[in-house]
């Protein structure tokens, strides 16, 4: 099943589930308790902490929640907040997830030095819905914008095309996605 969060970013060949950790979590859960699928596939946008470019396509299976205010120490969590469906971790794009979206571009160093690059509202709530209910799970994002004090601007200007990338991207790859499944 390939699930993406509506919103603005809708494909015709995917079930939106919502924006933001909360909505994306019960929307999920609720298709899981009545149709479980056999593999999960979270389409979305991203924003770059700076190394990846924009319109550049990733896929990843691993994502965080890690709220700005941990590189201040100003917070701390007692929950496992990295979470990964594949073992080697440390070539893997990881991707964030929070409820906010970055604006203050010297953040980014810090994200990118834990090995985190992207930025998505959802990716960690699918990815632990998808473990509850032992599902595999991937995702593929396209970058939209840089974390930085024009994000929402740039977002705004590149989200069309960025849409139409990664769709052409999933119908190119789509026997290499789905041939197992």
């Amino acid at each position: 099943m390939i699930v993406c969060a509506g919103n603005g970013e809708f494909f015709d060949f995917a079930t939106p589930i919502g924006v933001g950790l909360i909505d994306s979590s019960i929307s999920l859960t609720k298709i899981c308790l009545k149709n479980p699928p056999k593999f999960l596939l979270f389409l979305g946008s991203a924003g770059s902490y700076g190394e990846k470019k924009i319109f550049d396509i990733i896929r990843s299976q691993s994502a965080c929640n890690i709220e700005n205010s941990y590189f201040t120490s100003n917070a701390y969590t007692p929950l496992d907040n990295l979470i990964s469906t594949i073992l080697d971790v440390s070539r893997e794009t990881i991707v964030n997830s929070s409820n906010y979206i970055t604006t203050d571009i010297s953040l980014g160093s810090h994200y990118i030095s834990k090995g985190i690059h992207l930025e998505n509202m959802e990716f960690y709530a699918v990815i632990k819905v998808a473990q509850r209910f032992n599902i595999p799970v991937g995702g593929i994002f396209i970058v939209t914008n840089y974390c930085d004090s024009n994000a929402h601007r740039d977002f705004k200007a590149n989200h069309a095309r960025a849409m139409e990338l990664l769709k052409d991207h999933v119908y190119q790859y789509k026997d290499e996605l789905f041939g197992n499944i």
